[in-house]
């Protein structure tokens, strides 16, 4: 037991023989290919996780650390970076070589001395082929295509970050336009490098579909040239979006390298900013000058319709004299015929009323007589009547009429003690006192 303590070694001697042993068991460099998993950089060192997934069903069968000091990494990314178009970043596939390095007091670590970037390219170029397979499968490849930009596009929706210079260049080229132009520009703010790309440029297009009816047509502008990262444009989510936005996508994301898949699906791809708006100018001229050249058309066409309209004048202005009197000797004898056919027919009906008068008189007069010998007779009965009933005529009867406050009495139970009446006679009245 004793023999074996005194056989004890530090933590840092047996750090130092890993060390040693890995030194002379590697000492040499391996190309490796991996995905990265994780990656950042830190007082110009770059620190990366690397990973190697099964390849059926994605679940990850080994992992290292590796890392590139800031003096290599200068070189290597700058290169990476110019001949890819996009920074090292998660989801990756990169071809890396390195060394194996045992610190005693970090312990280990694959040292980065190289990085292939056609290895990358590769591995991209594949990825996008495959985005655009599958768009071409799902059959929303040239959706975009078939949507035509219409003819006053004025109302403008830009996907862009608000701060990048490629926006106020673009704006400020629509508002000095040369024709005057009155643009109506409206941001949906995004961001548009980084891992965030996809995402945001999706979050700006659904807040634009829902105000559809407001814009004509949609800008996606950014800055940058061919060390821009570029890869958040080539994604199957945006691509998707953008291939089945309802309106025509105008891209001006501005690189030098090939064009990004939202290029191929968008309705129409210029370089930059500035090329997009002066791409919208263009076409508000070109309407402009359809609207003139149809103008001159109309104009032209009325004036030759108004010189064969005016020849045609003349000659029937030679004819008109002659037509004239025709016309004015037939039209007036047809109002002579008109005239004799009704004073012929105004004749004829008054014979006939006259005939029908005569007829109607012969038979009503009977009738009148009759009638008035009736009502003659019916006089006189009625006079008979009338002065059978005459107080007058009773009277001379012999008959007296009595009154009471001028009213006649025809019941004596009408009359009290002291009443004054008044007895009419056929010659003459006498007062009287009730006792």
């Amino acid at each position: 037991m004793g023999k074996k303590m005194n056989n004890t070694l530090t933590l840092y001697e047996l750090n130092s023989l890993v060390a040693e042993l890995i030194d002379r068991a590697m000492p040499q460099s391996y190309w490796v290919q991996a995905e990265v998993s994780e990656a950042r950089e830190s007082r110009g060192h770059l620190f990366l996780e690397l990973i190697e997934k099964q390849e059926r069903t994605n679940t990850p069968i080994a992992r290292a650390s590796a890392k590139c000091w800031r003096s290599q990494w200068a070189l290597i990314g700058a290169n990476f970076e110019r001949k890819t178009g996009v920074k090292v970043r998660a989801g990756l596939q990169l071809m890396v070589q390195v060394h194996a390095q045992f610190h005693p007091q970090y312990g280990f670590s694959w040292i980065v001395d190289d990085i292939n970037p056609e290895f990358t390219m590769g591995d991209m170029a594949r990825k996008r082929q495959e985005i655009i397979n599958q768009l071409k499968a799902e059959g929303v490849f040239d959706l975009q295509k078939e949507l035509n930009i219409p003819l006053f596009a004025k109302r403008i929706a830009v996907v862009s970050s608000a701060s990048a210079a490629g926006y106020g260049d673009f704006c400020n080229q629509l508002k000095h336009n040369e024709y005057g132009f009155c643009f109506e520009v409206e941001l949906f703010a995004a961001t548009m490098q980084g891992e965030q790309v996809e995402q945001s440029i999706i979050e700006a297009l659904n807040l634009i579909n829902e105000r559809e009816d407001d814009f004509d047509c949609v800008v996606i502008i950014r800055g940058g040239g061919a060390t821009a990262d570029l890869s958040g444009f080539d994604t199957l989510a945006l691509a998707e979006n953008v291939a089945n936005f309802p309106l025509p996508i105008i891209t001006g994301i501005g690189h030098e390298r090939d064009e990004s898949i939202l290029d191929m699906v968008a309705n129409t791809r210029v370089k930059t900013p500035t090329a997009a708006a002066a791409f919208l100018i263009e076409h508000l001229a070109n309407t402009l000058y359809r609207i003139e050249q149809a103008q001159m058309k109309i104009h032209r066409a009325v004036e030759r319709k108004l010189q064969e309209e005016k020849l045609h004048l003349q000659r029937l202005s030679t004819h008109i004299p002659v037509l004239f009197a025709m016309v004015h000797n037939r039209e007036n004898a047809r109002l002579d015929d008109y005239l004799h056919a009704i004073i012929q027919r105004i004749g004829l009906h008054l014979q006939r009323n006259r005939m029908h008068i005569a007829t109607l008189s012969e038979k009503l007069q009977p009738n009148v007589e009759r009638k008035i010998t009736h009502e003659r007779h019916r006089l006189q009965l009625l006079s008979q009547r009338i002065d059978s009933v005459n107080p007058e005529r009773l009277l001379r009867l012999g008959y007296s009429l009595t009154y009471k406050n001028g009213h006649i009495v025809r019941n004596a139970n009408e009359l009290s003690k002291g009443d004054e009446i008044v007895t009419r006679m056929e010659m003459g009245s006498v007062k009287s006192i009730v006792k």
